[in-house]
This record gives structure tokens, sequence and C-alpha cells, in this order.
């Protein structure tokens, strides 16, 4: 009988493409953001023409019947929404801020206390007891993130590092609000994503205007472009360039994350977000003419490792409690990338 050797095949063909797409969409974000963050004064005004793309892209996908579910507008899920938009627009926010103090190869270090404020969070908030294991864990990355902070002969930018410790606790709070959040839009991620990015943009703009206001008019009317060495591309430009780049990369994160939570298992996801954290570091070398000193190259190993190592003790905890649904949680790994409102 042919047929059920088949399936696996076809299975893995399948998963494989959807891994590759995965790292595709969230490497060419990081890099894209890294390079108009390092031109532009306004990352939030850069922030807010990214989310109005990608909310334009969905209007278009809907109107091609190309999404799994059709998109709405209701103001009780709206107010449904409210913490996971507020979490949702201070994390990408605090992102973006860490994304322009650091190297891009370095960024992961920076908000690598995402896993464990998530194991503290979800301890706090769901009443949930870790294991010693996942303590483990857990000090094995927040051990990579004290290494490559401090220890690092190549100092990184305290403000950096500030802003992704902050944005590593909004992560923690974020991923355990996403799963109330999905039950307001019948466990829709599409819907979810739809949502987020379109009421984010609502709430950036009053906050730009007040924040980014005389940047956002420099950016668009200054006269800076006149005075630029030829052949040098000017942050106008730059700026209209990567926000069409990740604003369309931001919309195919959507897709790339509801296809990853489907398709791949959670190992398999979280190896491929190690994958792309060593990609993105060797990127940013080639790219921006970053560093990676042996300290940093600890730092990211060590981060990596003990992600690697909370997914496979997670996995090993939720086979043998044999819970009925999806027991694994997954963790952001630091994206860069923005998020789009996916659960991660």
């Amino acid at each position: 009988m042919p047929a059920p050797p088949a399936q696996p095949q076809a299975s893995r063909a399948k998963v494989t493409g959807v891994v590759l797409f995965y790292l595709f969409a969230a490497l060419a974000m990081v890099m894209a953001n890294k390079w108009v963050l390092n031109e532009t004064p306004a990352p939030l005004f850069f922030l807010t023409t990214q989310l109005f793309i990608a909310v334009c892209l969905f209007l278009i996908a809907d109107t091609l019947r190309m999404l799994p579910d059709r998109l709405t507008f209701d103001v009780k899920v709206c107010k449904g929404l409210v913490p996971m938009v507020g979490l949702s627009v201070l994390g990408l926010s605090l992102s973006n801020f860490t994304l322009k103090y650091v190297d891009a190869s370095v960024y992961q270090v920076a908000r690598g206390l995402v896993l464990p404020f998530t194991v503290a969070v979800s301890g706090v908030v769901l009443h949930t007891r870790p294991s010693l294991r996942i303590l483990f864990a857990c000090a094995i990355v927040t051990m990579g993130f004290f290494c490559g902070v401090f220890l690092d002969r190549i100092p990184m930018s305290l403000v950096g590092v500030g802003f992704g410790v902050a944005s590593s606790t909004v992560t923690a709070t974020h991923s355990v609000v996403i799963k109330q959040s999905l039950e307001v839009v019948n466990k829709s991620t599409i819907l979810l994503s739809w949502y987020t990015n379109l009421l984010s943009i609502f709430v950036l703009a009053p906050i730009v205007f007040l924040t980014e206001g005389s940047a956002v008019m420099k950016l668009l009317f200054g006269v800076d472009e006149l005075v630029r060495e030829p052949g040098v591309m000017s942050p106008l430009r730059t700026f209209v360039i990567g926000s069409l780049i990740t604003g369309v990369v931001g919309f195919m994160m959507s897709l790339a994350s509801l296809l990853s939570i489907k398709v791949t298992s959670p190992i398999t996801h979280m190896v491929s977000s190690a994958v792309r954290g060593v990609a993105a570091s060797m990127l940013g070398v080639w790219f921006f003419q970053e560093v990676i000193s042996g300290g940093r190259a600890a730092s990211i190993a060590i981060i990596l490792g003990g992600s690697v190592y909370y997914t496979w003790v997670k996995h090993l905890e939720s086979e043998a409690a044999k819970a009925d649904g999806p027991a694994y949680e997954r963790v952001p790994m630091g994206d860069v990338e923005r998020g789009q409102g996916k659960p991660e």
C-alpha cells in the first residue's frame, strides 16, 4: 500500500516550505528595520507606516478571498482587545527603539530576557509552577544575557539594553494576554492580526503627532536631499522603500506565523527561530559591517542553547501530561520583526 509512505514525504515538504518562508520573512524584517532606523529620526512614524501598509494588504487579500477568515470590524471586539493592542503598541515601539540603538547582530541579546520574563509572568498571572528544568533553562538564558551585556569587550549601548529589557517585559506580558485575546476573535489568528494592526494605527497616530511631528515634517519636506552626496540614498527614499518592504514583510509574517503554528511542531519552530537568530547576526555583520566578538558569539550561543533546551523540556512535560489541546505556549524569540499580533 503506497499511500501511507507518501503522506510523510508531502508533510516534510510542507513543513520545510513553511519554515523557509518564516525564516525569510523574519530576516527580511530585521534587516530592513535596521536599515531604515539607522537613517530616520522618527521610529514611531516608521512603525505607523508599516502598520498602515499591512492593513491595506489585509483589505486587498480579504477582497480577493485569500484569507481563511473574512475581516470584520466589531466595536465589542475592539473593546475586548484594548489590553492586547496597548501591549502590542508598547512592545513594537520598544523593539524598534532597541534595534535603533543596538547592532542588528546582537538584537536578540538585548532582548534575551524574554524567556525568563515570560516564565515569571506566567507564574504570577496564571499561577503556574515551572519545573526545576524550566528554571534551569531560564538561568542559562539569563547567564547568556549578562555575558553579552557586561562581559564582552565591545560595549553595548546601555540605552539600547534598557529598551531591550523593557521590550522583553512587555513581550512576556503580551504572550500571556494573547491567549485571552484569541478568545475574543473566536481563536482566529488572522482576525487578531487584523484588529491589532488596525487599532494600533489609531493609538500611534496622536503619539506620533505629539512626539515626532517636527521630525516627520523634516523627513517629508526637508531639504537635506539637495546636499546629499551623489549615489547615496536620501533619508526620505530610504524611509519609503524600507516602509514598503517592512509593511509587506509584516503582512507576510502574519501568514507565516499562522502557517507555522498549524504545520510545524514547537521544537521545529524553536529550532527555526534559533537558526534565524544566527542568520540575523551574520547578516548584520555583512550588511552593516558590525563586529561579532567572541563574547557576543558566546552570548548568542548560550541564549539560543537555553531557549532550545526550554523547548525540549516543555515538549517532554506536555507529552507526559497528555493534556487536552495545545499544552505548549510558544515564547517569542526576540522578534525584531514586527510581531503583527501573532501568537508565536
